[in-house]
């Protein structure tokens, strides 16, 4: 009988806290490197205010908005996860008028120099086509490809190979 009490109030805990993840999932800040810090301390605009980049700063752009996004094996279609980071750009972007940005398009080391500048440059211009669409006056916005020539991640595996297959946003 006690253990049966026992775990009724252990299984009462247990969803007693599930239930309040909602709760403890808001405040939370996804950065580029898709790491997720509770802040807690968010504006209307999903902003971090606790961050101590400077408004308007390279820092800024990676630590509240995301700098980077992925795209799939030989391809430069941008996915759902993409397009909400470059909804996020374009409302950051549409707060400093002034900036500029250059978007870098990556590959992986898989592929001719060739292929992988001229796969580079598509992935650049895609992410450049979707921020006018959502409004970026053009003249803000250069690309650029480096294709395999700038990885972040050095190993041959497809881990590796998936985050160097990205678009990074720079100002200039």
């Amino acid at each position: 009988m006690f253990t049966r009490i026992l775990m009724m109030l252990t299984l009462a805990v247990f969803v007693t806290a599930c239930s309040n993840k909602d709760a403890m999932d808001e405040g939370v800040v996804v950065t580029s490197d898709r790491e997720q810090i509770s802040t807690g301390t968010e504006t209307a605009t999903g902003y971090d205010v606790t961050s101590s980049a400077l408004p308007g700063s390279q820092e800024d752009l990676v630590e509240n908005v995301g700098d980077r996004v992925f795209f799939g094996y030989d391809s430069y279609t941008l996915t759902d996860e993409a397009r909400s980071v470059l909804d996020r750009q374009a409302q950051w972007l549409s707060e400093y008028p002034n900036l500029s940005i250059t978007i870098e398009g990556h590959a992986d080391e898989r592929g001719t120099r060739e292929y992988n500048l001229a796969l580079g440059e598509r992935r650049a211009n895609a992410v450049r086509s979707y921020l006018t669409a959502l409004g970026v006056d053009a003249s803000r916005l250069s690309v650029v490809s480096y294709g395999k020539e700038r990885p972040v991640a050095f190993d041959s595996d497809p881990s590796a190979w998936a985050q160097n297959r990205r678009g990074v946003t720079t100002i200039n």
